[in-house]
């Protein structure tokens, strides 16, 4: 076999039966619940153990993760939002309408990454409301990472269903 062809079998472009799209997929929501609002849960947990230094590099942690967040959805907003509209709206109309299994599998990956830089911005402003300091920051990352994981859970079970319908389909007696 051909260098090229074993490149071609090992990159396989049939992303819903290829085992780098899972593994891609557990990868990315596993990296998004350990990582809520780029603080990693394990300050959050020692903040909430220890309290005194471990709380303060917390809030510093997350202030920082957060004042970055909002410059940069604040600067790009507007364009970001059309942006991230237009690529949605592609995948969208080549997966379901052209029935590209590529598109669709980046449609499953793309669209809840959208709802959680949604909830992301959500919690970065209620950091910067106020909600910055103290137990009401553990609170709140706690939170954060609960709907996250809430929303991996939806995500992956999503993926899963519709693999699962579209294979049905596909063996499906006509």
């Amino acid at each position: 076999m051909s260098l090229y062809k074993l490149m071609v079998n090992f990159i396989d472009l049939r992303s819903f039966s290829n085992l780098w799209y899972w593994i891609a997929l557990f990868a990315i929501w596993t990296r998004a619940v350990r990582f809520g609002l780029g603080v990693p849960y394990y300050m959050v947990a020692a903040a909430r153990r220890d309290g005194g230094q471990a709380l303060q590099d917390l809030a510093v942690m997350a202030r920082i993760t957060t004042a970055r967040m909002l410059a940069f959805s604040r600067g790009l907003g507007p364009w970001l939002v059309g942006l991230v509209s237009f690529a949605g709206t592609v995948l969208a109309l080549l997966g379901f309408v052209y029935r590209s299994g590529l598109a669709q599998a980046v449609f499953f990956l793309y669209v809840p990454l959208c709802v959680l830089g949604y909830l992301s911005l959500r919690a970065a402003l209620r950091v910067e409301a106020g909600e910055g300091e103290g137990e009401a920051l553990i609170t709140l990352l706690t939170h954060h990472r609960n709907s996250v994981r809430f929303l991996a859970i939806l995500a992956v079970g999503a993926t899963v269903l519709f693999v699962l319908y579209a294979n049905a389909q596909l063996f499906a007696p006509r």
